[in-house]
């Protein structure tokens, strides 16, 4: 048999290499931050923001860069839960599987593509580029071949095939709809009761990037100098707040860089307005702020304590975060005096204050607009850890103040077992003491429920879901 000449070989696509986006390239090394080290965004990312403005040349951010990457890393943790689910049905594997650099990489692309207003063409070609920048081209392929798929439907087609139905089983309904663990959904439904409406509301709200809120110290800036920024608002409920709209950037702002002025949310504001506005059965001297770092609430107390002449000390058990709590309270006007100590612990006399602060460590479910990525990262095992020491931080407290003084309990999670659970415990402890209605100690404030105690919540009040118990020692 005589032998078949070659066929010339087809000449192949010449190999092109990969466009480097630094705004996708900054969003997956914030991503990767938060899986590999536990990290926190909003710590991760505006020093990566900064280093990138400070670049010379092509790579060089401006504004609209720095808002786009800030999109993409908070717009992908918060829905991190949906997305899994999207891709889990448009891979051939358990989705524990997949890569987690890979994963990382599909979730901003479908982020791209169920979330903003970026074309599909354009979402997935960025996306594959950005796979072949930092996965290579094999993967890139794979990513293509998924972000492909699920371009194919809207974010409502993908949720109807995706979530279960609502009648079936609500909380996981809700868990895939508004990218929620289970568990979470069904501690925040426990605790603000209620019907479907409220609940999605609820859920809804912590999946918003929620504006800065700035605090005019008093005595040291006022809101009419803060509200002459660009930008800024006054805030819904505190006299001290204000809000900056439009990605408004704390750090221009002269009296937050003199440190006259803070970052705080509103919540966390009225907490400690309602302390200060308590009335007391005698002197008010000596305010403590059991738990400080660190340091926006007992910057604000120590202002509002330097109005009355008197004396905040200001307590913190790790040393690095009294650190932050001097940094704070640096130029305050009234006297004051920061430690490292153990609120369970105390360093000071029973019976020595007459207002006292107790902001204890919590699972941070009221937080979650800020710091999305706990939702993912907490358990409900969780819980038994703080327990102890919120409760061994209520009772230093009660123990620190005077009779006829104030305690305010306050933790931003709405978890029953981080608040009222807490409360109700200790007091049986101390049964010569009495809670106070902190509801009027926040005139103005609509849907505080039926007290005594308070409890904030971002779909109500526009703050995080910050919980507040006020308690005077009797006797």
């Amino acid at each position: 048999m005589s032998e078949q000449p070659r066929r010339p070989r087809k000449p192949g696509k010449p190999y092109r290499r990969p466009q480097k986006d630094p705004v996708r390239i900054l969003a997956f090394e914030a991503l990767r931050a938060v899986d590999e080290r536990d990290a926190y965004a909003n710590l991760v990312l505006p020093p990566l923001l900064r280093k990138a403005r400070e670049k010379e040349g092509p790579e060089k951010f401006d504004a609209r860069d720095a808002a786009l990457a800030t999109e993409l890393v908070y717009g992908t943790l918060r829905r991190q839960g949906t997305y899994d689910a999207i891709i889990a049905d448009c891979v051939d594997r358990p989705l524990r599987e997949v890569d987690p650099p890979v994963l990382d990489v599909l979730s901003l692309g479908v982020h791209q593509l169920l979330g903003t207003r970026i074309p599909s063409h354009a979402a997935v070609s960025a996306s594959v580029e950005l796979a072949r920048v930092v996965l290579g081209d094999g993967r890139a392929k794979f990513v293509n071949a998924v972000l492909r798929k699920v371009a194919r439907d809207d974010l409502d087609g993908w949720l109807e095939r995706v979530a279960p139905p609502y009648d079936e089983d609500p909380e996981d309904h809700l868990a895939v709809v508004h990218s929620h663990p289970r568990w979470v959904v069904s501690a925040l439904w426990d605790s603000l009761g209620g019907g479907r409406t409220g609940i999605e509301e609820l859920l809804a709200a912590d999946n918003e990037r929620p504006e800065v809120t700035l605090v005019a110290r008093p005595g040291r800036a006022t809101r009419e100098e803060l509200l002459g920024e660009e930008a800024a608002v006054p805030g819904r409920w505190s006299p001290y707040a204000v809000r900056l709209s439009e990605g408004g950037e704390p750090g221009a702002v002269e009296a937050v860089r003199e440190g006259r002025a803070g970052v705080q949310d509103e919540g966390s504001q009225l907490v400690a307005l309602a302390l200060a506005n308590a009335p007391l059965d005698g002197p008010d001297r000596r305010w403590l702020d059991g738990c400080a770092g660190p340091g926006g609430k007992a910057a604000l107390l120590g202002a509002l304590a330097a109005e009355r002449g008197a004396f905040l000390l200001a307590s913190e058990k790790q040393p690095h975060r009294a650190g932050l709590v001097a940094k704070a309270l640096d130029g305050n006007l009234g006297p004051y005096q920061v430690i490292a100590a153990d609120g369970t612990r105390p360093a000071w006399r029973p019976g020595s204050f007459d207002r006292v602060l107790v902001d204890v460590p919590c699972t941070g479910l009221g937080a979650l607009r800020r710091r999305p990525e706990a939702r993912w990262r907490r358990r409900p095992e969780d819980l038994d850890g703080f327990a102890p020491l919120q409760r061994g931080l209520l009772r230093g407290a009660l123990e620190a103040v005077r009779v006829g003084g104030v305690v305010a309990y306050a933790t931003c999670s709405p978890h029953l077992a981080e608040t009222r659970a807490v409360v109700t415990d200790v007091l049986k402890q101390f049964p010569d003491t009495e809670l106070v209605d902190a509801r009027p100690l926040l005139p103005g404030v609509d849907d505080l429920g039926e007290g005594p105690d308070i409890q904030l919540w971002p779909h109500l009040h526009g703050t995080d879901a910050m919980y507040l118990s006020l308690i005077r020692r009797t006797a």
